[in-house]
């Protein structure tokens, strides 16, 4: 089975990895909505508050494609920019260049976001931007490159801290998205408390 539907099915949610994949009858959690493996049927039990914390921190690194250090270390910025730690999270994990060129819809899933990245295809205020983390900026113009390997970006449902000119490949950063603005599939509130045990 593919690995990324195996982590939906680990978390019991649809993480939206495979980009259209996820929303095709051929999702593996439509179809069995439990957990891989052998017990897998019988496997979500009750879990303690940690435990609980523990599934909504690894949901969003596999949302996001973060190492425990990455996350960790975005958790220790929000708490020092002052202001709701949980808003200033979302902030920063939304803000990453490959999050906003999934967001416009170039990309069907953040990995492939991140690989376009990577592939060297984007620039940020004409400047070349091939490291997936970058932070934006309200402000800032992205483009991307010919020759990039990108979906059909007739998005419906274009966030409002976002616009984009097709003709031009051109996104330009509105302004910081607000919490109540992004819809995740996971709670950033217990996230917040797992770091701060």
């Amino acid at each position: 089975m593919n690995h990324g539907c195996r982590k939906c099915r680990r978390e019991g949610v649809k993480l939206f990895l495979k980009g259209e994949r996820c929303f095709s009858a051929k999702c593996p959690i439509s179809k069995r909505p439990y957990a891989p493996g052998q017990h897998g049927p019988t496997s979500f039990v009750k879990l303690s508050e940690y435990g609980k914390q523990l599934r909504e921190k690894q949901k969003a690194k596999r949302v996001y494609g973060l190492s425990e250090t990455q996350l960790k270390n975005y958790y220790l910025k929000s708490g020092k920019k002052g202001g709701d730690t949980s808003e200033n999270l979302i902030q920063f994990l939304e803000m990453r260049l490959d999050s906003i060129i999934y967001r416009v819809g170039l990309c069907s899933s953040r990995s492939g976001a991140r690989q376009l990245v990577n592939h060297g295809f984007s620039k940020i205020n004409n400047t070349r931007a091939d490291i997936p983390s970058i932070i934006t900026r309200v402000g800032d113009n992205i483009t991307i490159k010919k020759g990039a390997k990108i979906q059909d970006s007739e998005k419906s449902s274009l966030p409002s801290w976002l616009s984009f000119d097709s003709k031009k490949m051109a996104i330009e950063i509105k302004k910081i998205p607000a919490k109540e603005e992004i819809d995740l599939p996971f709670d950033i509130n217990l996230i917040i408390e797992f770091y701060s045990r």
